[in-house]
């Protein structure tokens, strides 16, 4: 008799992304999200009115010049051909505007589709968009045109959301927007500020990331940890540290988030990347599941954690601490397990602590710190200004 083979700690259903699709069930569909007011949102809605608009300026532009044009040639047949002048404006700009529209509505349209029944697929549900979603992480609250969409979220044994997310900052030509892929993952209790900044994604500036942290914090790991991650804790904290980070979790973060900065803030982790995390590329989606897969059972260790200065910031203060549910909210019961979820017999709830769920003030933040990007540009402008004086100081005194 054979031996089965092993079953994957999780089940994979990838074909709704390259599935056929069929065109009246898209169709159904994006109606269906219109009506409940998911559809294109604001930046789409503009790139749809900028493209009308120009198409609009070369349709008056083409019939501006024909009277000017008949005029011209005053009726000579060698010179008919140039007729064709003005209803090249018209016919080119719609042309295009029809083109674009369509390939925009359409991609947009497939890709929801796909996602939505990809997500279902794997007992998940989809979310088109989301705007300014509130997430603590330091991607977030940042700029203009918050924007979280295509989203895929499950919610056992734990909420796990996938996204892409972009903002705008500055103004004119100094505008630029900054797009980024994150995967949120609830915890079972807050936790300190902890950043890992992976070495492996980084430029020769230094961090990708949005934000720099003072030197002063970064913690020193055993092994080899370090050439794979800069990790940053808050001062005082850094036992705390090495408690979360256990010689196995970190092989797990080194074995498997190698390419992904990660961010612990309040009860959520955060896996940051510069690219889309919520696509129709199969390879993109199993790799993310083999990554939530690897840490899912290592998070529930994280749940006894308890911070010991809020119990004496109690004590201090004459009152008895109180114990946060630390909840976000009610979870169906209902919902089936996330295709990433580990074995059953892995998963054992947390034991009661004395102290109470939380971080003391410390804890919640780390302090920023200058980019070396940040420090030349500060020197360019002081050497610009100091030139700037001397040149009229001179000019002055001659």
């Amino acid at each position: 008799m054979s031996t089965p083979a092993p079953q994957p700690a999780y089940r994979f259903d990838a074909r709704p992304l390259t599935d056929p699709v069929d065109r009246a069930a898209v169709k159904a569909w994006n109606d269906e999200v219109a009506r409940r007011g998911g559809g294109p949102g604001w930046g789409q809605g503009c790139l749809v009115a900028f493209m009308i608009a120009f198409c609009a300026i070369f349709v008056l532009t083409g019939l501006a010049m024909l009277p000017l044009m008949m005029t011209v040639m005053g009726g000579t047949p060698e010179l008919m051909p140039a007729l064709f002048v003005p209803f090249m404006f018209l016919a080119v700009p719609t042309v295009m505007i029809v083109l674009l529209l369509r390939g925009v509505l359409r991609g947009r349209n497939d890709t929801g589709y796909r996602l939505d029944r990809f997500a279902r697929a794997n007992g998940m549900s989809f979310l088109p968009q989301a705007e300014d979603p509130r997430l603590p992480g330091m991607i977030f609250n940042r700029g203009s045109d918050r924007r979280a969409h295509l989203r895929v979220r499950g919610q056992r044994p734990r909420f796990v959301e996938f996204a892409n997310y972009r903002y705008t900052t500055g103004s004119g030509k100094e505008q630029t927007t900054h797009r980024w892929g994150y995967v949120a993952i609830h915890l079972d209790t807050p936790l300190p500020h902890i950043v890992l900044d992976a070495l492996g994604n980084n430029s020769v500036f230094g961090t990708n990331l949005p934000i720099t942290f003072d030197k002063d914090q970064r913690l020193s790991l055993e092994g080899d940890f370090d050439q794979h991650f800069a990790l940053y804790c808050p001062q005082g904290y850094e036992r705390d540290a090495l408690y979360l980070f256990t010689p196995d979790i970190m092989a797990r973060f080194i074995d498997h988030v190698g390419q992904l900065d990660v961010e612990i803030v309040d009860d959520w982790l955060f896996l940051y990347t510069r690219r889309d995390v919520s696509t129709l590329d199969p390879a993109t989606w199993a790799w993310l599941f083999s990554v939530v897969s690897a840490l899912m059972d290592k998070l529930t260790q994280w749940g006894r954690w308890r911070d010991e200065r809020l119990a004496a910031e109690a004590a201090a203060a004459g009152r008895a601490p109180q114990p946060d549910p630390g909840a976000i909210a009610p979870v169906d019961p209902t919902a089936p397990p996330l295709p990433f979820a580990p074995p059953q017999a892995m998963v054992t709830p947390p034991p009661i602590a004395l102290a109470p769920r939380g971080v003391a003030a410390p804890g919640q933040r780390l302090r920023r710190g200058w980019s070396w990007a940040t420090v030349i540009v500060g020197v360019g402008v002081l050497a610009w200004f100091l030139i700037n004086v001397v040149g009229v100081v001179g000019v002055m005194f001659r």
